[in-house]
């Protein structure tokens, strides 16, 4: 009779487990361009953000690249002019937010100054009166009665 084989039993390898793969591929060496190459595809960005195929194979003949070069360049350049866009419009939206602040600081410090202008209506309604002179943000926070103010009129 044969052994049979449990189905628990698994044939292990010996040694590290990334051994037996492929060594990985040796990484390309950065590109460099020259500044002519660089300030016309800055010229050309600068127009244009997208380039289509046809237009993409001209510029790397003329510029004397290839077209992967020409393509990966302005893949890179837009997600540089993103990133640069995003922190300007933060930077601009900080500073308008400072701006806001600004204005409703010397907003409320005008009406801290400013005497109230009394409403005739006011005058001879007390819940009317009390809500034209509530102030919460003023230190005193003392209403004088109805009948005191009309005393005066």
């Amino acid at each position: 009779m044969a052994a049979a084989l449990s189905p628990f039993s698994v044939t292990r390898r010996i040694g590290h487990p990334y051994q037996n793969r492929t060594p990985p591929k040796r990484k390309k060496p950065r590109t460099s361009f020259s500044r002519v190459q660089i300030c016309e595809l800055e010229k050309r960005f600068h127009r244009q953000k997208y380039l289509a195929s046809a237009e993409r194979a001209t510029l790397a003949k003329a510029l004397k690249m290839t077209d992967a070069q020409v393509k990966t360049w302005f893949q890179n350049r837009r997600t540089k002019w993103r990133r640069q866009t995003a922190e300007e419009r933060e930077a601009e939206r900080q500073q308008a937010n400072r701006l806001m602040l600004q204005l409703q600081q010397e907003a409320f410090q005008k009406t801290l100054a400013q005497p109230l202008q009394q409403d005739p209506l006011c005058l001879h309604n007390s819940s009317l009166f009390a809500l034209q002179n509530l102030q919460p943000w003023a230190e005193d926070n003392k209403v004088t009665s109805v009948t005191s103010v009309a005393s005066v009129v």
